[in-house]
């Protein structure tokens, strides 16, 4: 049976969420915006119940959770949203890092067209962008800050906790793109971060699902305006009618990832170090500060190999992946890698694994270091 290691893209939806989501779709099946029968009360409880929990998750208030389709809309709800009041106030100035996903590059390329000025800043070898580099290029007309929890390609995590706290003490908003961050560290997003997106099919909830949270700061509201319109059910800020099956599995999902977290951690650093064990027979090296990573994402460059030739002689054993599964269609250099000052050869070549422990149980990281190291040319005296 082939491996899945490429849980960093979307993982299996857990059994108890399948349960929760048929039930809410087949049972209890009304539409939480209906007023005038217990279908529809039943299902605005239990929406309602589910946004409290994934506000308490983060440190966060109820009201501060809208719903959303996964954390690109989530992305272009908070960047997109936030513009009008920077034009209106004569900040047009933002800051983020030449390694975020595509649903934040390019709704912030979006804005550049428009007038903004946005500063991409570069991470250097350490794929970790630090909270100085960004306060350096605070400015009295900086508007906002989008940094990543976790990088996608390389699981570094970003300083965002401390970077909240700093411009707490500013007039500049952050967002957080939290779309791989998101339950795997919990305490760095009750910190003060202003806007966090939050993506369900990274732990286990259906794909389609996912939430911003807009944090107050004292009374005042994140000043965001919607970006689509149509009934302004969540907030006004975004509407359509709420898909009460796949919050559910969001709240599910959310639930037990809560409950085994710190078992879940444990459990894929040991998966970390046997497959850094395993690899000892093979020649490579880590793209990216491995003391800054999550537990359950590798990202590495093989010596003297193709990464997507290497993807298909392992495809009978691993699902693996050469980064965003957004942009895994392209066999360009990544962008990630490329921003860290890497090589082409090794931007090309960075493969990345991931895993969650209890979906890998059978698998033997021997067995794929011995795959590699036969493809292997020998190495140069």
């Amino acid at each position: 049976m082939v491996a899945y290691l490429d849980v960093a893209a979307t993982t299996r939806v857990d059994p108890r969420v399948a349960d929760v989501v048929l039930h809410w779709m087949t049972e209890d099946f009304g539409n939480a915006g209906s007023r005038t029968h217990e279908y529809g009360a039943r299902a605005k409880k239990a929406v309602q119940e589910a946004r409290a929990f994934l506000a308490a998750t983060v440190g966060a208030k109820t009201e501060e959770v809208i719903f959303t389709s996964g954390a690109t809309e989530s992305n272009n709800i908070a960047l997109l949203g936030i513009a009008p009041h920077g034009e209106k106030h004569e900040r047009r100035h933002i800051i983020t890092s030449a390694i975020e996903h595509k649903a934040v590059i390019e709704p912030l390329l979006h804005l550049q067209s428009k007038g903004f000025e946005v500063d991409f800043l570069e991470p250097g070898l350490s794929g970790r962008i630090t909270t100085e580099a960004v306060l350096e290029k605070l400015r009295p007309d900086t508007l906002l800050v989008s940094l990543m929890h976790v990088n996608n390609e390389t699981g570094v995590i970003q300083p965002v906790a401390e970077l909240a706290e700093e411009l707490r003490k500013t007039p500049t908003f952050l967002h957080v793109d939290a779309a791989q961050g998101y339950g795997k560290i919990p305490q760095d997003l009750k910190a003060p971060i202003d806007m966090i997106s939050i993506s369900g099919h990274k732990i286990g909830a259906p794909k389609g699902v996912g939430a911003l949270v807009t944090r107050r700061r004292g009374w005042d509201k994140a000043p965001l305006e919607p970006i689509m319109f149509g009934g302004g059910q969540e907030r006004k800020l975004r509407p359509g009618t709420l898909p009460v099956p796949l919050i559910m599995g969001l709240y599910e999902a959310a639930k037990a990832f809560q409950e085994g977290q710190a078992r879940w951690a444990r459990e894929a650093l040991a998966m970390r170090e046997r497959m850094l064990t395993a690899l000892g027979a093979t020649r490579f090296h880590i793209n990216g500060d491995a003391d800054h990573t999550v537990p359950h994402i590798l990202n590495v460059t093989f010596d003297g190999l193709n990464a997507e030739a290497l993807i298909v002689r392992l495809k009978d054993q691993v699902a693996v992946a050469t980064g965003s599964a957004c942009t895994s269609a392209s066999y360009t250099p990544s962008h990630v890698l490329t921003a860290m000052g890497l090589p082409e050869e090794v931007a090309t070549n960075g493969l990345r694994f991931s895993w969650f422990p209890s979906q890998v149980a059978d698998f033997d990281p021997e067995d794929l270091a011995a795959t590699i190291a036969r493809m292997q040319p020998a190495a140069s005296a």
